[in-house]
């Protein structure tokens, strides 16, 4: 009977032990003591003090929504597109798919009294198809620094400083990504706008459609020769008229150093004027008509040499998968098999997108 009572005693603190974790997630330190109180003594609790992982992982996960944030911050296009409501996240599919319309409906006309009017079938809807395209980030831990951050304090502070250099690094990635052709680390790189806005509109598959065969995927493009001061404005308002579609019209221009300073050189005093709301995003702007006008090229930056984006961000998207958008890339351990260290990933998957490519222009000068 004796017997009977202590089996039954013992399951139960058992049991109790087993769901001390969940019953209080955030008070590792009751779970200690039920642990203490049922051997009789001090004891080790899963809950009581997160592993290095543990660290790594959350450290990455409460950083992800800053870093998706100063992924778009640092670079102008990706702001403007973000303020156009136009990051998107996808689910899944083998690709990415944009929806535009490629023509007219055929069956529009006029009539009168009783006409037939024609009903018949239209197509006029498609889709671009863009491939999904990965980046990931290593966060790197020796056996050596954990020994020596063995505090959680300290090796919290210690993976934050990693961090930091971990999301520059994918902030530059991403950036660079943005003006890339697609080609870069043998076709792996985001396809930016080197693909989107290419030197030779007319030739070439951008987004699964073939430029050579059909117009309205053609983007702009002019080569302005050796542009000065004097010349520059009558080269942009001509670039500029050739991309306006009733309301449609670029809303940004991105430039480099070169084409920058001689623009800024072309303005008197009183034309340098800024909008309020724009400001507010962070780049230093000037306007050119109603459009925002953006230097992205600076230290590090980017941009393409003696180049200027006409861009309608009305029809650009940064496309990122909703399960990799800047998160760790798996929660478990990842060990060297011969070195005493572990790793966890910062990953993205997505790519840059387009809905109307011949909305979008390209002015160079030499």
């Amino acid at each position: 009977m004796k017997l009977t009572r202590t089996l039954k005693w013992v399951a139960g603190a058992l049991g109790l032990l087993a769901i001390a974790p969940l019953l209080f997630p955030h008070a590792p330190d009751v779970v200690f003591t039920i642990h203490a109180f049922v051997f009789g003594g001090p004891g080790i609790a899963l809950a009581a003090f997160p592993n290095v992982t543990d660290i790594v992982a959350t450290t990455i996960e409460k950083r992800s929504k800053k870093i998706q944030d100063n992924v778009t911050k640092n670079n102008a296009l990706l702001t403007y597109i973000k303020d156009k409501g136009n990051v998107r996240e996808f689910s899944g599919g083998t690709v990415i798919y944009e929806e535009l319309s490629f023509a007219e409906n055929g069956n529009a006309g006029w009539y009168s009294g009783y006409d037939l009017l024609p009903v018949a079938a239209q197509d006029v809807l498609s889709a671009a198809q863009f491939d999904i395209k990965q980046a990931a980030v290593p966060v790197t831990i020796s056996g050596l620094d954990e020994l020596r951050n063995s505090g959680p304090e300290q090796m919290i502070d210690l993976m934050e400083g990693r961090m930091k250099v971990a999301e520059s690094t994918m902030t530059n990635l991403i950036a660079a990504g943005v003006y890339s052709d697609g080609t870069g680390a043998g076709g792996k790189q985001l396809v930016g706008l080197d693909a989107m806005v290419p030197v030779t509109p007319s030739t070439g598959t951008y987004g699964g459609i073939d430029r050579a065969t059909w117009n309205f995927w053609r983007s702009k493009v002019s080569n302005a020769g050796a542009l000065t001061t004097g010349t520059i404005q009558a080269a942009m308002n001509a670039m500029w008229a050739s991309l306006v579609r009733g309301m449609d019209r670029p809303n940004l221009l991105v430039m480099d150093n070169l084409f920058w300073q001689m623009y800024v050189g072309s303005l008197q005093a009183m034309q340098r004027f800024t909008s309020p709301g724009t400001g507010n995003l962070g780049f230093p702007t000037i306007k050119f008509m109603d459009a925002d006008v953006i230097l992205d090229g600076g230290i590090g930056g980017f941009a393409t040499s003696n180049t200027c984006f006409f861009l309608n961000t009305k029809y650009a998207y940064y496309r990122p998968h909703s399960k990799r958008n800047m998160v760790p890339l798996a929660p478990n351990r990842r060990y060297s098999i011969n070195q005493d260290a572990e790793v966890q990933i910062l990953a993205f998957a997505g790519n840059m997108t387009c809905g109307g490519a011949q909305y979008q222009g390209r002015l160079i000068k030499s």
